[in-house]
């Protein structure tokens, strides 16, 4: 057999990390997958390629997060090594090796926002973000659009993305008065710069492979084609499925694989998914297929009855309802901004954040500077209950000599009295400093 699609896969179980032994993000989660890969042969067809990630570094983390009080203290080395399968997906795509990349990682990332305390939803940093800034700085800065089909909504992928124009970030999940991180509503468009491209599509529990099409086909691909990205990133969580332990959905593995086939991703990178022996690797192979241009018609796992699985007349509805709206927005986005910018509630953002594996809470405001020439620098004052009292400073691609300027500037300034820790995460430049 051999694939339509070349297809790497970079496989990282991650066998000697996990959160505890009875918890959903265990390290047995991958093991079913990989014993699936072998029995049903994908390691034999021809053009599905296998590779080792390799290790991100600490600077490709400080590209996108504020680790507190640093680095090296917050991450175990599994953490850079799944940051580094995502980095090593991307490569093998970039350079053309493959068509395609599907990075089979663990621990994953999307809750993790740019400021990192601790551990939140089973992430500590953001697999995708880091994968797509390590990107740009060796390709450019390139549009990127990420749909994260993850269950849950993706808020810390949208916290590090709320400002940037050049990436779209759209977020298909349970809706958040029903479920972890009880975030992600429709009207979170994002901030002064790229208001609009933060998209949020909250469908009620019970959505099963008609409604997620539905919306993917009807609201999705045409934004997509509007926005013209170079790069699609599917961050690929698989808690959707009808059989998964944390949430209340009945999504399929084939359902899985036909999203892939329509949104056609450059690179996937798995993130949540904790039926881990009756959907995970049925939905891995189906995802695998999909993007290798194979056959997954025969695609069915254990449980599954169509019958039992079909949607409601009211679900139909409301997710009709949601679709109509999501549209309306993106059609009508500059309209909506100017009302917000006469009301200045769009330059600042207050928030309490949970770290809730850590038991750690977060008290944050984020403030975004006006400029007419670029997007400009913002600043985040950060206090949490373990003791922290910090000021981080980012000034995003693209943005103008004198608003970099001012952000050192506001760093040298800083004083260390106020503060128990001050960093500048410098994009433009490629620097961070800290103290």
């Amino acid at each position: 057999m051999k694939a339509k699609n070349k297809l790497a896969i970079v496989f990282f179980p991650a066998f000697d990390w996990e959160v505890s032994p009875t918890h959903p993000e265990r390290k047995e989660r991958l093991l079913y997958t990989m014993d699936q890969i072998k029995e049903e042969g994908i390691e034999d067809i021809e053009g599905i390629d296998f590779f080792n990630p390799i290790v991100a570094d600490e600077k490709d983390i400080e590209r996108v997060h504020f680790c507190v009080p640093n680095t090296n203290d917050i991450l175990s080395k599994a953490h850079y090594i799944s940051a580094g399968g995502a980095i090593r997906a991307m490569e093998e795509t970039m350079n053309k090796n493959v068509d395609k990349s599907f990075a089979l990682i663990r621990p994953p990332g999307h809750h993790a926002n740019r400021i990192v305390y601790g551990s939140k939803g089973f992430c500590v940093i953001n697999n995708e973000a880091i994968m797509i800034e390590k990107m740009r700085k060796k390709y450019g800065d390139l549009k990127v659009a990420i749909i994260d089909t993850d269950c849950h909504h993706g808020d810390g992928t949208e916290d590090i993305y709320w400002n940037d124009k050049n990436t779209l970030f759209i977020s298909i999940h349970q809706d958040g008065r029903t479920l972890y991180p009880g975030t992600g509503f429709i009207g979170d468009l994002g901030g002064p710069a790229a208001f609009g491209y933060n998209i949020n599509i909250p469908l009620p529990p019970q959505t099963g492979d008609e409604g997620i099409l539905y919306i993917l086909e009807k609201n999705i691909m045409p934004i997509l084609e509007d926005f013209k990205p170079d790069i699609i990133v599917n961050s690929a969580g698989q808690d959707n499925h009808f059989t998964d332990p944390l949430t209340n959905m009945n999504f399929t593995a084939k359902g899985y694989a036909r999203l892939n086939e329509i949104l056609n991703p450059h690179i996937s990178v798995l993130e949540g998914g904790y039926s881990i022996e009756g959907a995970l690797p049925y939905i891995n192979i189906g995802i695998i297929l999909a993007m290798a241009g194979i056959d997954y018609s025969n695609m069915v796992e254990p449980g599954y009855d169509k019958s039992k699985l079909k949607q409601s007349k009211n679900t139909n509805k409301q997710i009709e309802k949601i679709s109509d709206d999501i549209k309306y927005i993106w059609e009508n986005k500059e309209l909506f901004k100017e009302d917000y910018m006469e009301k200045k509630d769009i330059y600042k953002r207050e928030r309490n954040i949970f770290f809730d594996t850590d038991n750690i809470m977060e008290t944050q405001t984020q403030n975004f500077n006006e400029c007419k020439y670029c997007a400009s620098y913002d600043t985040i004052k950060s206090n949490s209950d373990n003791g922290y009292n910090i000021f981080a400073i980012t000034i995003p691609n693209n943005t103008c000599k004198d608003c970099i300027k001012k952000a050192y500037e506001l760093y040298d300034d800083s004083s260390k009295a106020e503060y128990t820790n001050i960093y500048l995460q410098d994009r433009v430049n490629d620097k961070y400093k800290s103290r």
